[in-house]
């Protein structure tokens, strides 16, 4: 896990595993999309969601191209976007996949103004 909003595409043509800025013809408005919800979130914004392991991984922000942070062939947000044309974004929103009952109000805490602000670009 992570604390970063992901954007098309995930997968890029050359299948590096990571650092591959994959463009899609919407690129601007997936980042507009992704920094609405980044811009509100305490941590996502920092760009630092220092998770352990990853100390020194940054995301700009808070948002990140899928395939510059990491490859993934055949992901769900690539196949909405260029087959059903849905505009989805990823959310990384914890460090820990299976965070802990006692922390969700935490987490929705942390989510509850970037939910509110993404929901508004609809």
């Amino acid at each position: 896990g992570s604390v970063v909003a992901s954007y098309p595409y995930d997968d890029s043509p050359t299948h590096r595993l990571t650092g591959v800025y994959s463009k899609s013809a919407d690129d601007e408005v997936f980042k507009y999309l992704a920094k609405a919800y980044a811009s509100h979130h305490p941590i996502m914004r920092t760009g630092k969601p220092n998770c352990p392991g990853e100390e020194r991984e940054t995301f700009p922000d808070g948002i990140t191209n899928g395939a510059q942070w990491y490859d993934v062939e055949g992901g769900m947000q690539d196949y909405n976007y260029v087959w059903a044309n849905c505009f989805e974004i990823t959310l990384e929103l914890s460090c820990c996949k299976y965070p802990p009952t006692s922390e969700l109000p935490k987490e929705w805490e942390n989510n509850r103004e970037s939910l509110l602000a993404f929901i508004e670009k609809v």
